[in-house]
């Protein structure tokens, strides 16, 4: 995980992999599904917050939807923006992916897990990205760490755009793959 900075607990992956899934919250039963999975995940509660939580659903000066999840979780440190940096970093490979070879392995991944139980999704996810890997994303003059963690988002944000309700598993799939305890 060099290439992903200083991710050096399971908190930090999950707080980067939400702000990735936060931008362009396009459709709301999606933002109900993340302001729950948020809710849930309990970020705000077990990080020194001395306060109550920020409004959720804010509208943030570059129009994307932010439920402050992240500033709320970090406070005010200077982690706050790395992460988000980070996150944006991201969202910037994600633009750059070449869309069909995207738009297939979604289709695949979709499809997959839909008739797969849970414990399975690692390995369906992990297949697609690695065979869009393989196929050529036109992106190898970047961190191939970095071009794998957007492309994994990628795939679990476009899949739960259209099926909300596997947000929460495809989370804690993504959790478990990047976490630094577990990463493979």
């Amino acid at each position: 995980m060099d290439d992903l900075g200083d991710l050096t607990s399971g908190q930090d992956v999950a707080l980067v992999i939400l702000s990735f899934l936060q931008a362009d919250c396009g459709t709301s039963e999606y933002g109900k599904e993340l302001l729950s999975l948020e809710n849930d995940f309990n970020l705000t509660r077990d990080i020194n917050l001395n306060g109550p939580r920020p409004d959720d659903g804010d509208l943030e000066t570059d129009g994307h939807m932010c439920s402050s999840i992240i500033t709320a979780a970090l406070g005010n440190r200077a982690e706050t923006a790395e992460i988000q940096q980070l996150a944006e970093g991201l969202r910037g490979i994600a633009e750059q992916l070449q869309h069909n070879v995207v738009a297939e392995a979604m289709q695949n991944l979709s499809r997959n897990i839909s008739a797969s139980p849970s414990e399975q999704w690692k390995d369906h996810l992990w297949w697609e990205v690695d065979r869009a890997m393989r196929m050529g994303v036109g992106l190898e003059h970047l961190p191939q760490q970095r071009v794998i963690l957007a492309l994994t988002l990628t795939l679990v944000k476009g899949v739960c755009e259209r099926a909300p309700r596997l947000l929460r598993n495809l989370f804690d799939t993504v959790l478990q793959c990047f976490s630094p305890a577990r990463a493979r």
